[in-house]
């Protein structure tokens, strides 16, 4: 099982060291010392802390529509750019970006602008995953 330093678990998550540090020492994540006496935390831990934490401020609602999708964002509208039919969608949700293609006529009739609170919804089939 993989174990992460401070600065790598801070980096995973989206904060600083000093974040993790005082997370770790307010008891709300568990770390471990390594053979050097330096602070790691197990992979297990953080990816359990991450889903924990991923159920915070950017929570999706829930709400009384069955749906398929399990890729939900809460975010703000941060840019809308419009063509004659289609237009680009910025979103910015917690420290993720996400950029979506709709048409001009859904943009008007969602009354999507900057600043707007929307949820965006990612299905995909073609989703890649890398080592880091």
């Amino acid at each position: 099982m993989p174990s992460y330093s401070m600065g790598q678990a801070a980096k995973l998550l989206g904060v600083s060291a000093e974040t993790v540090r005082r997370w770790a020492d307010g008891g709300r994540l568990r770390v471990a010392r390594d053979g050097t006496g330096a602070r790691v935390v197990e992979g297990a831990d953080l990816a359990r802390f991450a889903v924990e934490r991923g159920a915070g401020p950017h929570a999706v609602p829930e709400d009384d529509v069955p749906t398929s999708v399990r890729n939900s964002f809460v975010g703000i509208v941060t840019a809308v750019r419009l063509d004659d039919v289609a237009a680009q969608v910025e979103i910015q949700s917690g420290p993720h970006r996400l950029v979506s293609l709709v048409t001009r006529e859904a943009v008007e009739e969602l009354g999507l602008a900057v600043g707007v609170t929307v949820t965006a919804r990612v299905k995909s089939t073609g989703v890649h995953v890398d080592l880091a």
